[in-house]
């Protein structure tokens, strides 16, 4: 019983330390990534404009909408060169994503007008940087890994970085093959390791300008309102948008990474269950011994009338009643590692990651998971020494 309450735990456990990672990376995908996205089927940018925003906001919960550009292009920052993504976005794109919130050094900020007192002023909103007399400063936040590949010093105002980027049109030979804008880093931003080594976020106007595009997008990036169903807004999105662009939910943006993390999960589960299969072993040991030395008070039952299915059955109960009562210790004991996991932080992460101990959470269908895969096992494990009673005769002859 005691082996299959720790063979209990450790599935519970096991299930809930992955759950743990899933909510932490879904929760780290989430500053980046909306709760829907729209692509184009083909090509890489499609041409927005202000009817076909009308249309997706009339559809009921849609709460905000933002557009978002991005390329692969070209950084130089004092010397130090690599190829990474630039992605333009609005004013809109933090509110649908915060990605504010990840940023570890410096600010969050794409654009500042240069005021003519000489002060500068961040754009809001509500402003448009539409104006030609006042001139406009871009900024860019980095991530992690492309600040640190680039050596970009955020603190540094006299610094700026160039990005380079081909044109789309075919040019004379004595011509400029690239498109080269400045940018200056106003700060640093981790959320996941791909998206740290690659991505520079900087204004949609900037974007488009490097471009050379005038309402071209990559993307729009939608935050549903909290009480929208996501099937049934994106079915809506999927009418007004039509076969031409593909809508994806916050799952779907990242399929592959956490389809290979619900393999890894289950892979995990097989292994444990395989473990509390060998733990079985014991009681079935325990359940033939039991028949052995019970023998003759099982000839006196058959002998008072009890079939070969009520003896069977007898030695079966006795062993869901084991499973069931390890089982019961088993989620018991669980709780009590899940809850010292939760407070105190047993086990650490190794290394220097984002958290100092291991994940955990749980969610009931794993108990019931865990509950029938424990209870098959033990009547699996029953069956022999069931089979054994059964067949014990109505009369034992003693020398």
């Amino acid at each position: 019983m005691f082996g299959i309450a720790v063979g209990t735990a450790a599935l519970v456990l096991v299930l809930s330390v992955f759950n743990g990672f899933e909510d932490l990376i879904v929760s780290m995908y989430g500053n980046f990534n909306p709760d829907v996205k729209i692509l184009p089927a083909k090509g890489k940018t499609f041409d927005i404009d202000s009817m076909m925003l009308n249309k997706l906001y009339r559809i009921q919960g849609v709460e905000l909408i933002s557009q978002t550009l991005e390329e692969t292009a070209f950084f130089e920052y004092k010397g130090s060169q690599d190829v990474g993504i630039v992605k333009g976005i609005d004013v809109f794109y933090q509110d649908v994503t915060h990605i504010d919130s990840t940023v570890r050094e410096g600010s969050f900020k794409l654009q500042e007008r240069l005021e003519p007192a000489g002060e500068f002023r961040i754009l809001d909103g509500t402003e448009t940087n539409n104006s030609s007399e006042i001139p406009v400063r871009e900024w860019a936040v980095l991530g992690l890994g492309m600040r640190n590949k680039l050596q970009v010093n955020v603190g540094d105002l006299f610094t700026s970085m160039t990005v380079y980027m081909p044109k789309s049109k075919e040019v004379g030979m004595f011509e400029q093959q690239f498109r080269r804008l400045s940018v200056q880093p106003a700060g640093t931003f981790v959320i996941q390791q791909e998206f740290n080594n690659q991505y520079v976020l900087t204004s949609l106007d900037f974007a488009r300008e490097l471009l050379g595009v005038t309402n071209a997008v990559s993307a729009l990036e939608i935050k549903l309102s909290d009480n929208a169903t996501q099937s049934q807004v994106m079915n809506a999105i999927r009418q007004v948008m039509g076969p031409d662009f593909v809508v994806k939910n916050r799952f779907e943006q990242e399929e592959s990474f956490l389809k290979l993390m619900q393999v890894e999960k289950w892979l995990s589960f097989a292994i444990a269950s395989l473990m509390l299969l060998l733990v079985t072993f014991n009681m079935v040991g325990a359940l033939w011994m039991v028949v052995l030395e019970k023998q003759k008070d099982i000839s006196i039952l058959k002998s008072m009338g009890a079939t070969d299915t009520m003896v069977r059955n007898i030695f079966l109960n006795e062993g869901l009643l084991l499973c069931l009562f390890g089982v019961g210790i088993g989620f018991a004991l669980a709780l009590v590692i899940y809850g010292a996991q939760k407070s105190f932080g047993l086990v650490g992460m190794p290394g220097n990651f984002m958290i100092e101990a291991y994940p955990i959470s749980m969610r009931w269908i794993d108990f019931m998971v865990v509950a029938i895969t424990v209870i098959a096992i033990g009547l699996l494990a029953s069956i022999p020494p069931a089979l054994r009673a059964k067949r014990v005769p109505t009369i034992i002859r003693e020398e």
